[in-house]
């Protein structure tokens, strides 16, 4: 059996189904559809210097890595190398090929620390550090079954506060991209990052062909947005991508509210599964979710590696 490396094609259909495909398997509590995998493709800026890689065994598809440069950070030399293999395809080389493909790749355009994801299980962990990388923050992966009983009903709004959706903002989106700025920038994240193009943030996010406008809930107060709860979705599956509060308005529970609002649209819509994800240090968020009803399902680490 022969293991390659090689750049995922992205004119091919059948190749970027293959390589969403051994996302899902590997990381199912994430959407992956081939029209996410090629909206990445089209929308990383060059700065990024990224690849799709994949790892191919006689001709089957067994492994893939996302890899870039961290380009809207103000710290130079960051770089990023997401790998996963398929679970029945372990332990026949292609993680390691991908590694080192991904580590040539970035070193060489000027990469310095390296972070990268790997699911908190002991082999991938022993992998990671046998490699050099150390162990950092970790985050959960949460879920909740929408066909097993209902969530708990939204809270009252309080006086002046309005609930509405996404696709109210359709017509001008700039108010949900100062909110989403903002509460990005607080984020638990091991690299700093400037969040200010709005022409990006319209072709990155708001035109993003899993973002569900209908279900994502938005509060307004004082006449603009404040709190929000995005949601992504892929037929049957429906993914909490954030949700998060403008900072003079937190501790009113308006998160909670955008969230419950959003999760009821989603069950009565048919969709039968709710996934999200937090770090394992936000408590309140954590909080949230388990009122809800979700239970953590996976985990995964945040590894880091200092490279000459």
């Amino acid at each position: 059996m022969t293991v390659l490396v090689r750049d995922l094609r992205p004119d091919d259909p059948a190749d970027v189904a293959a390589f969403a495909h051994v996302r899902h398997l590997a990381l199912p509590y994430i959407l992956w559809t081939p029209e996410a995998v090629l909206h990445r493709l089209a929308h990383t800026p060059a700065e990024a210097r990224s690849r799709s890689l994949v790892a191919e065994e006689d001709g089957e598809t067994i492994g893939t890595a996302q890899i870039g440069l961290v380009h809207d950070s103000p710290e130079p030399g960051q770089g990023y190398l997401n790998v996963y293999v398929r679970p029945d395809r372990t332990r026949r080389g292609a993680g390691g090929l991908l590694v080192r493909t991904a580590e040539e790749h970035l070193t060489a355009e000027g990469a310095t620390r390296l972070y990268s994801w790997v699911l908190d299980e002991p082999a991938n962990c022993a992998f990671a550090e046998a490699r050099g990388y150390r162990r950092r923050r970790s985050a959960h992966f949460l879920r909740l079954d929408l066909t097993d009983g209902t969530p708990p009903p939204p809270p009252t709004a309080p006086p002046g506060v309005e609930l509405r959706t996404a696709a109210d903002f359709a017509a001008d989106p700039r108010p949900l991209f100062a909110l989403d700025a903002e509460t990005m920038a607080d984020e638990p994240s091991d690299v700093e990052t400037e969040f200010t193009d709005y022409e990006a943030w319209l072709a990155e996010t708001w035109r993003h062909p899993l973002l569900n406008r209908e279900l994502t809930s938005v509060v307004v107060a004082d006449g603009r947005p404040v709190a929000f709860s995005v949601a992504y979705t892929d037929g049957t599956r429906y993914v909490t991508a954030m949700t998060g509060t403008a900072r003079a308005f937190r501790g009113r529970g308006l998160a909670k509210l955008a969230k419950a609002a959003s999760l009821h649209r989603a069950r009565a819509a048919g969709y039968t599964e709710a996934l999200t994800g937090n770090d394992a240090g936000n408590d309140p968020m954590l909080a949230i979710n388990k009122g809800f009803g979700y239970e953590i399902c996976g985990t995964e680490v945040r590894y880091v590696r200092d490279v000459a």
